[in-house]
């Protein structure tokens, strides 16, 4: 298993981050950026050696057809040799809202939805 992963919460606005540790499977939220530009930063700042990035799924299950998620995914894909894991990131806003109580709290919010959607990828590991 790898070391060190990053969650990805995707938006066309805001990218929220979230660090996770294998050893420790706890996923802690990072920073919020706005570029894949900023991302490779952090991949290579932090050493990371898996993505576990947040898929749009429809609440029946099936995948949500967003294409500007999908050419973020390609050119994480093209852009960094690194293994990337997809989860399910259905009412991960919802949850940190229902958690967190700060639905105005947009930075916060993104970077929370990361860690989420890393945590359940951890735990369902």
């Amino acid at each position: 298993m790898y070391q060190n992963y990053l969650g990805i919460d995707w938006g066309e606005k805001r990218i929220g981050l979230s660090l996770g540790f294998a050893e420790t499977k706890l996923a802690l939220p990072f920073k919020t950026v706005a570029s894949l530009g900023e991302i490779i930063k952090v991949v290579k700042a932090e050493e990371i050696e898996a993505l576990v990035l947040g898929s749009p799924q429809k609440l029946s299950g099936e995948k949500a057809d967003n294409k500007n998620w999908l050419s973020f995914y390609k050119a994480l894909k093209e852009q960094l040799n690194l293994p990337i894991y997809l989860q399910d990131e259905r009412l991960s806003s919802r949850a940190v809202d229902a958690l967190s109580g700060a639905k105005r709290d947009k930075v916060g919010r993104d970077e929370m939805a990361a860690t989420f959607i890393l945590q359940t990828f951890f735990d369902s590991a």
